[in-house]
């Protein structure tokens, strides 16, 4: 068993002793690897290199991860293949509830004591990683999605003003427009992926326009995407997004700029845009010397209805099982140790919801408010939509589905795509 947060040198060399003489002839080196598949690339396989290191150096076991923005194509052919990874790194709930379903996953309360999950995790998050009542993931990192990133300097220079409703926040941007400026940057662009940042427009703007039991019931399928809720939550999106003084490069821009790329015209000069709204993360993409609380602030989301109050989005990413092997429950066992989550808290754009990650690990101001307003229970929480629903909507034509609004496709014909997509999906389950 891998020992979490080694704090001790003798420790550490007796496990390390102990592996090398039971697991190895003199002079070998070990040869046993644990495959991670996952949605990271870039700056991310770094980010995963340097979580699981003091994993391998106590070890000895190598962990080989695969990033691929063709997640969700790739995964479901390598499984039906019969040549899955050991563990994958989930952005989407619905996609990992898929693969339970059919059996291809390994249940969590196998591998882990209840012990270690209920030190790790509340009961909320515990509860969000189930399928059926079973548990089949252990979270790696938490995002905020309801945020506005804006420069302070840009704002002030022209003395603009913090929107705190939706109203200030549209008569903004008829401010800055009118000023010659552009209020909003916004980019789908993700490869296979395209079309996700959209989607959590939509989802932002339905916990605005609609009490948390409605969203309940969209996410349920108990009301359908042809449902007035859903379509005015589109409508919403559309008069910041159909409207070309809005946008950087208008309608073609959101289609084709990388979401990474999008934010960068905010710390242009002048700025090319005022305003981008997306989730903790994207604070990665951001050039290097940008400081987070003095080039570049936060704020969230305003209201739409004042009666539903400010509410908040997240997302995430959770580890699944497909192989159990002794490896592979050691890495298991690992990356529910605060260690991992110590490490992805130092990390720009990162958030954990490990119980024991202390809110002074995180490396900047605005990461800080970020992680406790998502440990608070004052807030109203409600996870991701499209990471929620069966893959072949969440991760297939609610993502086609914005892009085809925003090309300019008639919405009705849209949300009854969707529709049925959700529909034939629900009849195979």
């Amino acid at each position: 068993m891998f020992i979490p947060k080694i704090g001790k040198l003798t420790c550490l060399c007796l496990s390390l002793l102990i592996l090398l003489t039971a697991c190895n002839l003199p002079g070998e080196q070990s040869s046993k690897t644990v495959t991670l598949m996952g949605t990271l690339t870039g700056k991310g396989i770094q980010e995963v290199q340097q979580v699981v290191a003091p994993f391998t150096e106590a070890t000895g076991i190598k962990v080989k991860y695969e990033g691929t923005d063709a997640f969700t194509t790739v995964l479901p052919v390598r499984v039906d293949a019969g040549n899955p990874p050991d563990l994958a790194l989930f952005p989407q709930l619905g996609l990992m509830a898929d693969f339970a379903r059919d059996g291809k996953l390994i249940p969590i309360e196998q591998i882990l004591s209840p012990a270690q999950l209920s030190e790790a995790f509340s009961q909320n998050w515990l509860n969000l990683a189930r399928v059926d009542d079973t548990l089949y993931g252990i979270w790696y990192r938490i995002y905020l999605k309801s945020l506005v990133w804006y420069s302070p300097a840009a704002f002030a220079e022209k003395g603009y003003q913090i929107p705190t409703t939706w109203d200030e926040m549209m008569a903004l941007s008829d401010q800055i427009v009118a000023d010659g400026g552009v209020p909003w940057c916004i980019g789908f662009g993700s490869g296979e992926a395209t079309g996700w940042a959209g989607t959590d427009w939509i989802e932002d703007i339905m916990l605005r326009t609609v009490e948390p039991q409605v969203y309940d019931q969209w996410v349920n399928h108990e009301i359908p995407f042809t449902h007035p809720a859903v379509k005015n939550a589109f409508e919403k999106f559309g008069t910041i997004a159909l409207n070309p003084d809005y946008v950087v490069g208008g309608k073609t821009g959101i289609q084709s700029i990388f979401f990474g790329d999008s934010p960068k015209p905010l710390f242009e000069q002048p700025p090319g845009c005022y305003m981008h709204h997306q989730a903790t993360f994207i604070s990665s993409f951001f050039p290097d010397d940008v400081m987070l609380g003095e080039d570049v602030d936060i704020f969230i989301l305003p209201s739409i209805d004042p009666d539903l109050g400010v509410p908040l989005l997240v997302g995430g990413q959770i580890i699944g099982m497909f192989n159990d092997t002794p490896e592979a429950r050691q890495l298991m066992e690992y990356l529910i140790s605060v260690e991992p989550h110590e490490i992805l808290a130092g990390i720009k754009g990162s958030i954990s919801p490990h119980k024991q990650v202390s809110l002074e690990i995180y490396p900047d101001v605005v990461t800080k408010r970020q992680a406790k307003l998502l440990l608070s229970d004052d807030e109203l929480i409600r996870y991701d939509a499209s990471d929620l629903l069966p893959g072949a909507v969440g991760t297939g034509t609610f993502w086609t589905g914005i892009i085809d609004y925003v090309s300019g496709q008639d919405l009705d014909r849209i949300l009854q795509t969707i529709e049925a997509s959700l529909s034939d999906s629900k009849v195979g389950k």
